[in-house]
């Protein structure tokens, strides 16, 4: 049985993407990290479009290795044939985006892990469970590699499978041209031509440029090139066109390229060429392996090929496919699709990591009502909340669906330890009890604070809001969370809105779904809610229905406490888990205010505070657990 679509074999390396645009290389002052590398890029695209994807590579035993075995996982990638280098580090690429035409980028690649791909990390069970195999062309650059690639390709043809390749001619990575010659695309080479035409009959698709056509076939005639790979290979050519699309032929090769199967084009302004050659096979492999006819795998290949032109990376700018979906009934609104705000809504939306069903949150980042507890000073809270982290440990176990609320100015040492934890970490923003809204000054008057936030961190801002709230007010407040809502998309961070009308005012079934509406009217998309726990059912519905009339995609909603005894929120988590889009709850002093006052008063020790906590934070984590499991209709 088949349970892999695709294995794409070859390189993988960490992207390091200057930040800038418009300058040189030289003058780069931060960049952004993401996995690279064609077949890498590739895998991580396959999965987004629904493909069940998996790579064959290697990476050093070091943290970037990780981080690409560590991204792949979350991309939905197999990560079964990564193999772990103890001699050779991962492979770095540093790239920057000059202009239209000029991409500076530098691969470290000597000696690199993946180069060390051999015969011997090729499981024949492992391939036998592929429908597909790609390759690509870097990979037939060493006799090594090489020869770990032909025994794909020969175990995938033996066990019924298709086979694939980019040519993805790198000259540098032949050896044709020097370090800073990256972005070199052609040079002629005899010897890569034949190193290429002894291989191409092994496959059942062939996809590269005009100008890989011309090192595959050994001439810079586009046509008489494409003859040449047709006389070695029945492959299905693919020829990539830039902005004029691409062809396919199936048959004898045309006297125009004009004449071959294609699919349309789409008129968008170009931002980054780097990696737009993978996200077109991303696209065009899901076509081809769904059995759609050429016009509409090309069709998906173009539009994936367009998102990546248009955004910073490779990776992170390709489709899922609920995005290329959209994009392809709606169309092209802005030629920069990177500032089309509704299809950058869907991308951010429907690209996020983790699987969040379940929100069983501990929150302790309190500060102003712990900083009004008997004995306690910055010193005392801090060390407290370490013990929080140490309560939601035990109860977490590893296991998913639970997480932590707490602060960096009292609980910086705790925030630290959680790091790598597995939990879910929301992080408050915003200065204690303030109306109209203030932050936190770790912030900072820019907002720019958020840059040192570790990319698992939400972003949680509490506004205490109501519609009854002056023009003033509203104002003030609804401009303060909109800096910091694109200041947390700008800086990669998910967002979580808590808020607490029952504090400004009267509220009753239609209160928080007119505040909902109101914050999506301003263009405000959170991942996540975090709402009172409403007495009604019909106060859940409206305020459901309020998000996803807005935001199909949203993460989900939590439910606060609010200092509440136990049988009242048990009451409230039931009520609430009635409603699918409620995901758990994010409650604090029910489960820590009793420690808290015996602790900072020496009237209970570590062990017994941790101890006493947990045991509320399991609790509550079963009594969601029940209301879930036993609930009626959602709404």
């Amino acid at each position: 049985m088949k349970t892999l679509d695709v294995i794409t074999i070859g390189r993988s390396s960490v992207d390091l993407y200057g930040a800038q645009v418009g300058g040189r290389l030289e003058d780069m002052g931060s960049f952004q990290k993401y996995i690279g590398g064609s077949p890498t890029n590739m895998a991580a695209g396959a999965a987004r479009l629904g493909l069940k994807s998996a790579l064959i590579t290697r990476v050093g035993d070091e943290h970037m290795g990780r981080f690409i075995r560590e991204e792949l996982a979350r991309e939905g990638v197999d990560v079964r044939g990564v193999v772990t280098d103890p001699e050779r580090l991962t492979a770095l690429v540093l790239l920057g985006i000059r202009d239209e035409t000029q991409f500076p980028l530098i691969f470290y690649r000597e000696n690199c892990a993946d180069m060390a791909l051999c015969e011997e990390d090729i499981d024949p069970a492992f391939i036998g469970e592929a429908r597909a195999v790609v390759a690509t062309g870097t990979h037939l650059s060493h006799p090594r590699t090489e020869a770990a690639v032909l025994k794909a390709l020969h175990l995938a043809r033996e066990a019924g499978a298709q086979t694939a390749l980019d040519i993805d001619y790198r000259p540098n990575l032949w050896g044709l041209a020097g370090h800073g010659a990256g972005e070199s695309r052609f040079i002629e080479s005899a010897a890569v031509t034949a190193k290429l035409q002894a291989t191409l009959h092994l496959f059942d698709l062939i996809v590269g440029t005009e100008e890989e056509f011309h090192i595959a076939g050994g001439t810079t005639d586009t046509i008489a090139a494409l003859r040449t790979v047709r006389a070695v290979s029945a492959a299905t050519l693919v020829c990539k066109r830039g902005p004029m699309g691409a062809a396919a032929f199936s048959g004898a090769i045309p006297d125009s390229l004009d004449e071959g199967e294609a699919g349309p084009g789409f008129p968008i302004e170009v931002f980054n060429v780097l990696g737009a050659g993978d996200g077109f096979m991303s696209g065009l492999l899901k076509g081809w392996l769904d059995g759609e006819p050429w016009p509409v795998a090309l069709t998906y290949a173009n539009a994936c090929g367009a998102f990546a032109v248009s955004r910073h990376g490779c990776t992170p700018a390709y489709p899922s496919w609920e995005e290329l979906q959209f994009f392809l009934k709606r169309g092209v609104v802005t030629p920069a699709l990177r500032k089309d705000a509704a299809l950058e809504q869907v991308h951010w939306a429907t690209n996020r990591h983790g699987d969040r069903q379940t929100m069983r949150v501990f929150a302790f980042d309190h500060r102003m009502q712990l900083e009004a507890m008997p004995g306690a000073d910055a010193r005392k809270i801090g060390a407290f909340k370490e013990l929080c982290l140490a309560a939601a440990l035990q109860v977490a176990e590893d296991q998913p669906g639970h997480g932590i609320l707490c602060d960096s100015r009292l609980g910086r040492r705790a925030l630290h330890r959680a790091a790598g934890t597995g939990l879910w970490i929301g992080r408050p923003v915003e200065w204690p009890g303030s109306r109209p809204l203030e932050l936190e000054p770790e912030i900072g008057p820019d907002f720019g604070g958020l840059s040192e936030w570790p990319l698992e961190h939400v972003v949680k801002v509490l506004c205490f809001c109501h519609p009854t709230d002056t023009p003033e007010m509203r104002a003030v407040q609804e401009a303060t969370v909109t800096r910091l809502f694109h200041a947390a998309r700008r800086n990669r961070l998910e967002f979580l809105l808590e808020i607490i009308p029952s504090k400004v005012g009267p509220v009753d079934d239609e209160t928080s779904a007119a505040l909902i509406r109101r914050f999506y009217e301003i263009g405000i998309y959170p991942d996540w809610w975090k709402l009172e726990p409403f007495t009604t059912d019909a106060a859940w519905a409206g305020a459901c229905a309020a998000i996803t009339e807005n935001d199909p995609h949203v993460r989900g909603v939590v439910v606060l406490g609010l200092d509440a005894g136990e049988a009242e929120l048990a009451a409230s988590l039931a009520l609430a888990a009635r409603h699918d889009l409620v995901k758990g709850f994010a409650v604090g002093r029910t489960i820590f205010a009793d420690a808290a006052r015996g602790w900072l008063a020496g009237e209970m020790d570590d062990a017994a505070a941790v101890e006493m906590m947990a045991q509320r934070y399991r609790r509550l984590c079963a009594l969601w657990d029940a209301a879930r499991g036993t609930r009626g209709l959602a709404a």
